[in-house]
């Protein structure tokens, strides 16, 4: 497909934002009129997942098509080797202009550490980007192509979109492909403007029905207040980010560009706020890998469509190289779902494979040890490295997850075949199911992650001999 046919691309993705929390998926107390208003005007999926829900994981799977047995990105603050082609170089190469604003987090440690231009920016000739923070207010400043932090006032999101609206005003004759990260609604919770903090009552807010529900094992819930008021916070921080989504939508009205943009809203990864005991990610239930997915290209996405097809972060390259017209290597291990979003018939995938592969941060804090797993239309399931089951639930009939069925004998077959299928997906991903440390050994990552140990947790860092 020629340069002048070629849509421009944005992709837009939150951090730690998960795919039941806007209003037109059903979420009412929220206030997303901008989310809403980018469902009907193009398609929403219902079964968008992160296949591995940790922010640099996710990243790297995004930016690479490939799982991270094979790029080598297995857990937060491991950098994305430079030889890996990814969606920068591919894009660039294809006659894009590249952008990337906002969180990378691909870079390694330290987390304020300066991305040069040249390899470690993987394809993206325009940087306006910070490795990773999350203090929305004092942390609001970005690199260029020198070794000094610009700082600007205000709220972070609202300055990468800013800087996001100048890129998009600025004129080339080259499509464009532009990456906006935004660090919000990841915690800290409360680092919110007040003017959206005050669109939610704690004491109205209404909590998901596995809030109550703690497994055995689980730490114990917060204090009834504690828990309504951070997710008071977390809805807070969504509304404003769909404010910002709302400059930029007008924004491609206003100059035409609406026409020829495919626009994209995701996210990394979810967040469990108190479903099941549990807090943040790393985890296989719903609240932690269920993603919002907003896609819009007039005229080709059929407006207000909606579509149960599974589509991991591993689908997103494949299928937004083949919109686009630009061709994909087949080195991607995810699947081209274009057809689907065209509204075309197409097999979609069977089962989404699921992981968390070295016990850490969240995981290490809740005691949880690494696993594997699967996501079909209708089944949830995980079970340990040892290979014993851990979770099974049937979410057609239990959508909250409030009933595990590993011991059910009515569903003995189902597990048998879920089995089955994952092992399957093991062998066809190349994946290495062997223990955070020996995962690490063999992947030669021992001395990159010790040097991330030793950074980030100081005081107790988990270094592997």
């Amino acid at each position: 497909m020629p340069n002048s046919v070629r849509p421009n691309l944005l992709y837009i993705f939150a951090d730690q934002m998960r795919g039941m929390d806007m209003h037109c998926v059903g979420n009412t107390q929220l206030h997303t009129p901008n989310l809403d208003r980018l469902a009907e005007q193009g398609m929403r999926l219902t079964h968008a997942y992160a296949n591995t829900p940790v922010c640099t994981a996710s990243r790297a799977m995004l930016l690479t098509g490939l799982y991270p047995a094979n790029n080598r990105v297995v857990a937060n603050d491991l950098p994305l080797p430079v030889e890996l082609p990814s969606l920068g170089h591919i894009f660039h190469s294809a006659g894009y202009r590249t952008g990337y604003i906002g969180k990378w987090h691909l870079d390694g440690v330290p987390r304020n550490k300066w991305t040069p231009p040249g390899p470690r920016r993987h394809g993206f000739e325009h940087w306006a980007a910070y490795n990773c923070s999350h203090d929305y207010f004092r942390a609001d400043k970005y690199y260029r192509d020198l070794p000094v932090a610009i700082r600007m006032e205000g709220y972070e999101p609202e300055v990468q979109t800013n800087l996001a609206l100048d890129f998009l005003a600025t004129t080339d004759e080259r499509p464009f492909c532009l990456l906006l990260s935004w660090g919000p609604p990841h915690d800290p919770y409360p680092l919110v403007p007040e003017v959206f903090k005050d669109q939610y009552d704690p004491a109205t807010i209404y909590l998901r029905p596995n809030v109550s529900a703690v497994h055995p094992d689980a730490a114990p819930l917060a204090r009834d207040w504690e828990t309504r008021e951070t997710i008071a916070n977390y809805y807070a921080a969504i509304s404003a980010l769909d404010l910002q989504l709302g400059r930029i939508l007008d924004f491609l009205d206003e100059t035409g560009l609406v026409e020829n943009t495919i626009v994209v809203f995701t996210s990394d990864h979810g967040d469990m706020l108190w479903s099941h005991g549990r807090m943040k990610k790393q985890l296989p239930w719903e609240e932690s890998i269920n993603i919002p997915f907003l896609i819009r290209w007039p005229g080709q996405i059929q407006a207000g469509a909606v579509s149960d097809a599974l589509f991991g972060v591993i689908d997103h390259l494949p299928t937004l190289l083949s919109l686009c017209g630009v061709e994909a290597s087949a080195r991607l291990q995810g699947v081209d779902l274009a057809p689907t979003l065209r509204g075309e018939a197409q097999t979609a995938p069977s089962s989404l494979f699921l992981m968390d592969m070295v016990r850490m941060d969240e995981s290490h804090a809740q005691n949880m040890d690494e696993w594997r797993g699967l996501r079909t239309e209708r089944y949830t399931y995980a079970r340990w490295l040892d290979g014993r089951p851990w979770l099974l639930y049937d979410n057609e009939n239990d959508p909250y997850q409030l009933i595990n069925l590993v011991d059910d004998r009515d569903y003995a077959h189902v597990q048998r075949e879920l089995d089955i299928e994952l092992e399957a997906q093991i062998a066809v991903t190349g994946d290495i199911c062997a223990p955070g440390p020996e995962l690490l050994r063999r992947l030669d990552l021992v001395d990159l992650w010790n040097e991330r140990e030793q950074l980030q947790h100081p005081q107790n860092p988990q270094v592997v001999t």
